[in-house]
């Protein structure tokens, strides 16, 4: 007889974990090791967040073990505060690195002593040479580089010289250390590389220990071989490096050398990720800091209102792959908008409020209302909201003289309150530039909840908050950070084009529940996107609220 019982497709593998999982069965590695690596001069942006939950997710998945290690081989930029603010954003993801936090400037001897033996290999000189002579000695795409007159110096002249480097005998810049490789490699990066140059810098981990530091392509490998990294997994910039890493490794005598893996980076349409512009933005007091939310670095996203299960889910969506390409912000906004609409209570809140008194309504009577706060999701339960004689509206939500097919409040016109009665409005008060600043209307009492018993139809509802009991908190919109009309660049100046429009502050009428919102705390605003209290801002009672993201959505997941 026929089977007709469907199995169950397998799982797709980006070409990674083929790797891994070709690497496994041949018995190269019994035990799979990942890591993270940044370099403390920054902030994390939202690319990293992939190279995190990719390096993490395969340490996971494949049972190893995942590293978090900071690169710290260059104290002209590191600082604790960068340091912090990585391993926070690491924790926040989820990647848990648990006991393997390391640090690259702990590893300096070792990368001093592989030092020695390069020279001691012959495979490495001490060279005097300016950097900018070093660069004309380098050569072309088209030409070879030529040797420097230092190249032929002894083992015993270059070790001592490294030695007397290294004891801080010589000005900064005076020499360096280059791997002595091949000036006419069609690959620049193999061109006699400086590998260790003076710098008398104050670390922020060594101290005044040292006043020589390791380059980045001598010591990115050597730390990967120290913890035992199988898999070394960076972005595709560095593949015309893969050859020096892998002449570092094999020179240094490693039994079980990493593999390099290069993947595409991700980037993101309409937004600024270079550390250079954004600390110049901070500098300037554009944005209030690393972590301000109309930028995308980890720490903004958090502060803005975004979610780990956010980022995974997107990290997720955007895949693994060798080529690069552009990611729509819309798709980062979509998968907030997933995340949050079970998860959010809805509540209503007024930005731009005009007061509305129900002259039929009694005076001085507050009647409560029972809520869903989330009619999606029943767990989260119910609330009680106040209702009275003067309420505020949306001032779009009325007009004097309607235009077509409009179906709020307008003279004559009735609309639902939502989850409260039916109103009309009866007339309107103006101030002397011809602004609406009071709606009076009339209510019918047996509307209570829903439409009316007699059967008509109201067409409109619109949200509300009570004058009387409702709160007044500060509420923050926001644009792009750049003016997407003229693209991110200057092209002639190579300067940010920057929106005049990206931060709105309005003073806002909420429901009284909203007025005690902690930090994080996330909501939906009815008609008007999701919202979180601001961390840095909001005090108790007097939250500041960040819009994470409009209710619209452009975005299209596309169909499997």
């Amino acid at each position: 007889m026929e089977n007709t019982e469907k199995k169950e497709a397998p799982a797709s593998r980006n070409f990674i974990e083929n790797i891994i999982d070709r690497d496994l069965a041949e018995g190269k590695y019994e035990k799979i090791c990942t890591r993270f690596p940044p370099e403390p001069n920054g902030y994390l942006h939202i690319g990293h967040a992939k190279s995190i939950l990719l390096n993490y997710g395969l340490a996971e998945e494949y049972g190893g073990q995942f590293n978090l290690r900071f690169d710290d081989t260059n104290p002209t930029k590191e600082k604790t505060e960068f340091v912090e603010s990585i391993k926070a954003d690491v924790d926040w993801l989820g990647a848990k690195y648990g006991e393997h936090l390391y640090f690259a400037s702990n590893y300096f001897g070792i990368m001093y002593e592989k030092a020695v033996l390069l020279i001691k290999k012959g495979l490495a000189y001490v060279c005097d040479l300016s950097a900018e002579e070093i660069r004309a000695y380098r050569g072309t795409l088209s030409e070879p580089g030529k040797n420097s007159p230092y190249r032929d110096r002894s083992v015993e002249e270059n070790l001592r010289l490294f030695e007397e480097m290294k004891a801080g005998v010589y000005p900064d810049g005076a020499k360096v250390l280059r791997a002595k490789i091949d000036m006419a490699s069609p690959n620049i990066n193999m061109r006699d590389p400086v590998i260790y140059r003076i710098a008398r810098l104050s670390h922020h981990n060594t101290g005044d220990e040292w006043c020589i530091y390791p380059m980045y392509d001598f010591a990115h490998p050597i730390e990967d071989a120290v913890e035992g990294i199988t898999h070394s997994i960076c972005t595709l910039e560095f593949e015309d490096h893969r050859p020096l890493y892998d002449w570092v490794v094999a020179n240094t005598d490693w039994v079980h050398p990493p593999k390099q893996i290069e993947f595409a980076k991700m980037y993101l349409t309409n937004v600024v990720t270079g550390k250079r512009y954004i600390k110049k933005l901070v500098e300037q007091g554009i944005v209030d800091g690393w972590d301000d939310p109309r930028l995308v670095t980890i720490a903004a996203l958090r502060r803005r209102g975004f979610t780990p299960e956010s980022i995974r889910r997107f990290v997720e969506l955007v895949g693994v792959s060798k080529a690069d390409s552009s990611v729509d912000y819309a798709m980062l906004e979509y998968c907030i908008r997933e995340d949050l609409k079970l998860k959010a209570p809805r509540l209503m809140a007024v930005l731009d409020p005009v007061k509305v008194v129900i002259d039929n309504y009694p005076e001085g009577q507050i009647e409560y209302l029972d809520v869903d706060n989330n009619v999606e999701n029943p767990e989260l339960g119910h609330r009680q909201i106040p209702f009275g004689r003067e309420i505020y509206i949306e001032r779009e939500d009325f007009m004097e003289t309607p235009v077509p097919k409009y179906k709020r409040l307008y003279i004559g016109n009735e609309v639902r309150l939502m989850n409260a009665y039916s109103v009309t409005a009866t007339s309107c008060e103006k101030d002397a530039d011809g602004n609406v600043t009071l709606i009076h209307c009339t209510y019918d009492p047996a509307t209570r909840g829903g439409n009316a018993p007699d059967g008509r139809k109201v067409k409109g509802t619109i949200h509300w908050v009570s004058a009387e009991k409702g709160a007044k908190v500060t509420v923050r919109l926001y644009e792009n950070l750049v003016d997407e009309s003229k693209g991110v660049y200057d092209k002639e100046t190579g300067e940010l084009n920057l929106n005049p429009n990206s931060l709105t502050v309005k003073e806002a009428f909420v429901e009284p529940a909203l007025a005690e919102a902690k930090p994080f705390d996330s909501f939906q605003f009815v008609r008007s996107g999701y919202f979180t209290a601001d961390c840095h801002d909001s005090k108790p009672g007097a939250p500041v609220f960040n819009r994470i993201v409009s209710m619209k959505s452009s975005f299209k997941l596309p169909k499997a």
